[in-house]
């Protein structure tokens, strides 16, 4: 996969449809969207729902039913999050009070993640990936470099983003990053469709949940259970990570490491990635990194005020 090519195919794909004037909210996903998250529990999660924008991306939107999912918030130099592997811009939820005072926050859903739309003529993988990025920058920050903040796999895609545009990113901040090392592992159908049918029980999105708080017994209730399976009902859910699971995901992603400033923070109880893979980054980042205390995968939600404060100091003098 090459990423010119895959830019060219998909500008072929947008260009074939002219878009019609039709209200971005009637359209499926922002219309299921906006039926349900009056049932959030969490009321972080409930305040950033409400700044979601439903927006048609140049190069990525294939026809008029194909606006994508862009919380925006906050005033000041913008950041980027990227969110993990089968979550949602909701996973921000916890962050995003302690940073949108100082910056412009912009936290999209993956391309075929989330409540994004899932056209059946896309590429689930890296490539399509970096695109659909790449078009949110260029519609919504423009005139200056952004800060980038990436979450597991949302670390991985961070660091190929900012490689393939080292012009549009000025810095990263990695947390518990998943997909830096090792090499794709393509899974083929029907085992595809199985591992999809697997994820969507019920008693394994719990325990996914649960593994990824450092203190479940404490830190996990229902809110946190319904964000972490907000999504599974988005029209094309399974096929869309089925085919992405066919591509073999991310991997490898961190090496050559890009040239803007890095940080990675890691939780020092993370159960999600395995004392082998922590290492292979830890090799390959050496420097960069550093463990926080009572914090498993997700340190943005066990001690969001810490990431933050880390991304606050490492912003000094960097413009």
């Amino acid at each position: 996969m090459i990423l010119e090519k895959a830019l060219e195919e998909q500008s072929i794909l947008t260009n074939s449809k002219k878009m019609a004037p039709i209200a971005k909210e009637n359209t499926a996903n922002a219309k299921h969207f906006n039926k349900i998250k009056g049932q959030l529990l969490d009321p972080l999660a409930m305040d950033l729902a409400n700044k979601i924008q439903w927006e048609y991306l140049n190069s990525i939107s294939i026809n008029d039913s194909d606006p994508y999912p862009i919380a925006i918030t906050g005033q000041g130099p913008p950041i980027l999050l990227l969110h993990g592997f089968d979550s949602s811009f909701l996973e921000f939820r916890r962050l995003v009070p302690f940073l949108s005072k100082n910056h412009k926050l912009l936290i999209p859903d993956l391309f075929g993640f989330g409540f994004c739309p899932r056209p059946r003529e896309a590429n689930y993988c890296l490539d399509q990936m970096v695109l659909h990025l790449n078009a949110v920058l260029d519609q919504f920050a423009a005139e200056k470099p952004v800060g980038l903040i990436g979450a597991s796999m949302g670390g991985a895609l961070a660091m190929e983003l900012a490689r393939h545009h080292p012009q549009k990113v000025n810095r990263l901040l990695l947390l518990s990053p998943a997909g830096l090392t090792g090499g794709a592992m393509p899974i083929p159908r029907p085992l595809d469709q199985l591992g999809v049918w697997f994820l969507k029980q019920r008693f394994v999105r719990k325990a996914l949940c649960r593994k990824a708080f450092a203190d479940p017994i404490n830190n996990v209730g229902p809110p946190e259970e319904q964000i972490a399976s907000f999504h599974l009902n988005v029209t094309d859910w399974g096929r869309s990570l089925a085919a992405f699971a066919r591509n073999g995901g991310l991997a490898n992603c961190g090496n050559p490491l890009p040239t803007q400033p890095l940080h990675v923070i890691w939780g020092a109880q993370d159960k999600i990635l395995s004392q082998t893979q922590k290492q292979e980054s830890i090799n390959l980042l050496v420097h960069h990194f550093e463990e926080l205390e009572d914090c498993g995968h997700l340190p943005h939600i066990d001690n969001p005020k810490a990431v933050a404060e880390r991304w606050l100091s490492l912003s000094i003098n960097v413009q």
